[in-house]
């Protein structure tokens, strides 16, 4: 693991802890190595709907739910952001999906640090290799068990 970053974990407004944490930051960790990046310091907060559109309304101008909110932050050590993330809308998502909500977490978690390593998903091909990418690291998870 690269010891110059760190990643940070908080919980606002939601009884959802995450579960593996030492995993998760050693998977991010991995996966930014594996494309060139090193972390400076990312800081999740996860938190619910209610204050996820509250900051989309005070940040963005946004008056609707979303599921992340990436802050890009300077750092010489490398990619930086607070990541905020709505446990609300990833459960939902998942739902809607039909896939496991670890699994949804963990895809809002990789779109989140895509985004500060360049990839956007403004256009149908932009999205179609943000996906793919998103699964290229979901599949690097070794830490989940059935």
């Amino acid at each position: 693991m690269n010891a110059s970053g760190t990643i940070t974990f908080q919980f606002l407004n939601t009884p959802f802890r995450l579960a593996q944490r030492d995993a998760v930051r050693r998977w991010i960790f991995d996966c930014l190595l594996l494309s060139g990046h090193r972390v400076g310091e990312l800081n999740f907060l996860f938190t619910n709907d209610e204050e996820m559109l509250s900051m989309n309304r005070a940040h963005l101008d946004h008056n609707y739910y979303t599921d992340i909110l990436t802050f890009p932050t300077s750092s010489a050590k490398g990619l930086s952001a607070d990541i905020v993330i709505s446990i609300d809308r990833t459960r939902e998502n998942a739902k809607t999906l039909n896939s496991k909500p670890l699994d949804e977490l963990h895809r809002v978690i990789a779109h989140g640090v895509l985004h500060l390593t360049g990839l956007e998903d403004d256009t149908e091909e932009a999205k179609i290799i943000m996906r793919a990418t998103e699964d290229e690291w979901l599949a690097q998870r070794t830490f989940l068990t059935t």
